[in-house]
């Protein structure tokens, strides 16, 4: 169970980080899986050209065109990132940050294993979660598993505490809802965000209208991480969004 402070720190802050929330042996079943999913490069996924994102290529033809940044549908690809999507632990410290008794695993957002490659990576721009997803209310919480090493070198995320709680016009946003650079008010904010270094088994919980941002990979190694999204069963999608059409996972009761 999640201690008053940390459940405060959460409310305050928009995210908490728990270190080592996956044991050795666990972490590295799901070490496994992950390099071994990302060797296969199945469908469905998301590759960096895709994006458009500063750093990526241009264009599948360039190099690097082929240089995987999400495998999808991590749910459906391993047994193992079932069972840590649905690690008891995990879901008590949903519920508690939640103030919910009963959560939903989301399908539809994140759901993915986070790739970025020492070539052609990319830098995320600030953003919030919740601008590109239709639920009746922002709310959710996403659990990002570091499954090695998150650095500045190697493009840890980057968070601006306090950012969820705030009442942000949509002009402060571009026409691809990331928040603009070019203006003063959002440059302050930038200027107080902090980096989410993390250690390999490493839980970063973080609130679904907390900016947030990602440097590109400047290592010798690829990064990883398992992220998995949750929230109230009474915080239900928006009809005809994403959401809506690909259901969610009741931990209570697992497909």
């Amino acid at each position: 169970m999640l201690t008053t402070e940390q459940c405060d720190f959460f409310q305050r802050q928009g995210y908490l980080i728990l270190p080592g929330a996956a044991a050795t042996e666990l972490l590295q079943g799901l070490q496994t899986a992950a390099l071994a999913q990302l060797a296969a490069a199945a469908a469905p996924l998301e590759y960096e050209a895709d994006v458009h994102y500063p750093g990526s290529p241009l264009d599948h033809q360039q190099p690097g065109g082929h240089t995987v940044r999400r495998l999808l549908d991590a749910w459906s690809r391993a047994q193992v990132f079932r069972d840590w999507a649905l690690q008891p632990a995990v879901i008590a410290a949903v519920r508690q940050l939640l103030g919910e008794p009963s959560v939903r695993l989301e399908l539809a957002h994140h759901n993915c294993i986070m790739t970025k490659h020492p070539q052609h990576s990319s830098s995320t721009l600030w953003h919030q979660d919740f601008r590109y997803w239709q639920f009746r209310e922002n709310n959710l919480i996403s659990a990002w598993l570091a499954l090695g090493r998150e650095t500045a070198r190697n493009g840890c995320m980057r968070l601006i505490p306090g950012s969820h709680r705030l009442q942000l016009d949509a002009a402060r946003f571009d026409q691809r809802r990331f928040f603009r650079t070019d203006c003063d008010d959002n440059r302050a904010l930038m200027h107080q965000a902090v980096r989410a270094e993390l250690q390999a088994g490493d839980l970063l919980l973080f609130h679904s209208g907390l900016l947030h941002a990602a440097g590109r990979n400047h290592d010798s190694n690829v990064k990883l991480a398992l992220v998995f999204s949750y929230r109230s069963a009474g915080n239900t999608p928006l009809p005809g969004g994403r959401a809506a059409q690909m259901g969610c996972i009741d931990p209570a009761q697992p497909a």
